[in-house]
């Protein structure tokens, strides 16, 4: 075609200019495929080119496959768009309690949960979707429930696994029979385990210290509904085909045309990161962003994951489809390839989109990276932590998170969440950074005390969004401290004064409990050698105290308005209860 005259030229250059290794692009149009390549290489080291059969990962481009397989189940009424999703799957919860009882598949589609993003709850963990969605009611939103449209990952694992519910099947087995199949989709797959396992896939890379370099496959198995699918040009010039046709493809009517128009209907209006008069506005279908395009109706949705962007778009009107599939992460080629076909097909002037766009992934780095920048304006200089560093070292757990483990090691201190270290490096008081490399980010943690005088917290932004709460961990108790032979040598019975008796016994092997007569059990949580504190019961402890012989001899009950001591009266083993 003349329009594309000089096209892979231009495709090549701006390779070069977006340092993308390599690429692969088909466009369709009236239910044709007129440009179908791959350029550049899929493993630089071998020197492997790309293929039009090469493998990407297509991100979360997968959240309309995930959208569509709800569709195919509303057109078999085994699913209603407006019922709760508690009437399939009924353990789910949300922290606030109306949203919990209200939001239905459709909210979960379109991104109005009322939750931010909360990727460090599932980005690198190693937990099963249903451990993930059990952690979702533990998440606290930051705006109301379908008042604001906000991406988030979590809502659409849970569309996919309750799609895999209903289907009696996996969203996996769902997805392939029913739309990979009759799209003739046969090396798509949904990880990139099983994409590793085909003659002809890409390895991922990203610009790191200003050099392409190949980084590790990212799996995100347990988020698979949101993003783990891959693909080639090859087949999903099939999937463009099937929305272009609405919802057709080789003369068998997939899913209906009426919930294909549900699918692309915007729901939420949603802020585009960068407005300009081409591209003014933006809003969200099940699936698909839906914006116009130079005053043409556009569905697109891109998808980004290490090493790997990809961006998938048609305009329904003019029946013109575009996928564009990379080997590098975090870049804008996509968008200035798939504007550049689009103004060709449509005899527009050509505008040169990718200096625009360049600029703007310059100043949107900036902007995250030097969020450390406009911090350092609050610090306040010379200052020192409260405690040793030592004593910031332990495991600190939330609900919805997790476990954040603080070590101590050569004088500093550094932090795990999931698969992210990072060293703590203090910023004032008992305030620390810790930086997120993967999302270009940095962290302030602050970490408290309890009335004990104990390191008892840390909290800080995890939610990586404006107007979230910070995200507070619990410190748990030494694992030494509750160890079970530690913990027998404290069971026992103390006369305290007054001739009152205190009775410390064991349940759970792990748990020591005290009893005081006329008053009920309360559990004992250490976080000492010998000390502990009442749970619950803000500045009442217990302190045990050993003999010459390391024998637990005596013991000191501390509460707001005073202390009761205690001497042990039984010395024979006692029995435990457990």
């Amino acid at each position: 075609m003349n329009e594309l005259s000089g096209f892979k030229t231009f495709l090549e250059e701006e390779m070069k200019a977006w340092e993308v290794p390599g690429a692969a692009v088909a466009i369709v149009k009236d239910g044709e495929v007129i440009f179908s390549e791959g350029f550049g290489l899929r493993d630089i080291e071998k020197k492997l080119p790309v293929t039009e059969e090469t493998l990407f990962a297509i991100g979360s481009s997968t959240k309309a496959f995930t959208a569509s397989a709800l569709a195919l189940l509303v057109d078999e009424g085994k699913l209603e768009w407006d019922d709760p999703v508690r009437t399939y799957l009924p353990s789910f919860k949300l922290k606030d309690p109306v949203a919990s009882e209200r939001i239905t598949p459709l909210d979960l589609l379109v991104h109005r949960s009322g939750l931010p993003r909360h990727e460090l709850v599932w980005y690198g963990a190693d937990l099963s979707r249903e451990e993930l969605i059990q952690r979702i009611q533990y998440l606290d939103g930051n705006v109301d429930f379908r008042s604001e449209w906000q991406y988030q990952n979590l809502m659409y694992l849970t569309a996919g696994y309750l799609a895999g519910k209903v289907a009696h099947s996996s969203y996996e087995a769902l997805v392939k029979k029913r739309l990979f199949t009759p799209l003739h989709m046969k090396k798509s797959n949904f990880s990139v385990e099983d994409m590793q396992k085909s003659k002809d896939y890409s390895l991922p890379y990203k610009e790191i210290d200003g050099k392409i370099t190949k980084v590790p496959f990212r799996n995100i198995d347990e988020i698979g509904p949101a993003g783990s699918i891959n693909s080639n040009i090859k087949e999903m010039v099939n999937w463009l085909k099937l929305h272009l046709q609405k919802g057709e493809i080789d003369g068998k009517q997939i899913i209906s045309e009426q919930e294909m128009k549900t699918l692309h209907t915007p729901h939420m209006s949603c802020e585009l990161m960068f407005p300009t008069k081409e591209v003014p506005i933006s809003t969200y279908g099940g699936g698909w962003f839906i914006s116009p395009y130079r005053g043409h109706h556009h569905l697109h949705h891109g998808g980004n994951i290490d090493g790997f962007t990809a961006l998938v778009s048609f305009l329904p009107y003019e029946n013109i489809g575009v996928v564009v599939l990379t080997n590098k992460d975090a870049t804008f080629f996509p968008d200035t390839i798939v504007y550049n076909i689009y103004d060709r097909l449509l005899h527009l002037e050509e505008k040169q989109w990718s200096n625009e766009l360049q600029k703007k992934l310059k100043e949107l780095k900036a902007t995250m990276t030097g969020s450390g920048e406009k911090d350092e304006k609050g610090k306040v200089p010379n200052t020192q932590p409260s405690h040793p560093l030592k004593d910031y070292e332990g495991t600190y757990h939330h609900k919805g998170y997790g476990s954040i483990k603080i070590t101590y090691k050569d004088d500093k201190l550094e932090a795990t969440l999931n698969s992210f270290h990072s060293e703590l490096t203090h910023y004032h008081y008992d305030v620390f950074q810790m930086k997120i490399a993967t999302f270009n980010h940095t962290l302030l943690l602050s970490f408290q005390g309890n009335v004990y005088g104990e390191i008892a917290t840390l909290s800080g932004p995890f939610a990586l969004e404006p107007g979230t709460k910070d995200i507070m961990f619990e410190k748990l108790p030494d694992e030494r401290l509750q160890d079970k032979e530690e913990l027998i040598r404290y069971v026992g019975q103390y006369k305290l004064q007054g001739e009152m008796l205190a009775t410390v016994s064991l349940k759970k092997e792990s748990m020591l409990v005290l009893s005081l007569q006329g008053q009920p059990d309360y559990e004992l949580v250490p976080y000492k050698k010998g000390a502990f504190y009442f749970k619950g019961l803000d500045g009442f402890s217990v302190q045990f105290w050993e003999n010459e012989q390391k024998e637990v001899q005596r013991i000191t009950i501390i509460q707001p308005n005073g202390e009761f001591v205690g001497e042990k009266v039984k010395k024979e083993e006692e029995k435990v209860d457990c």
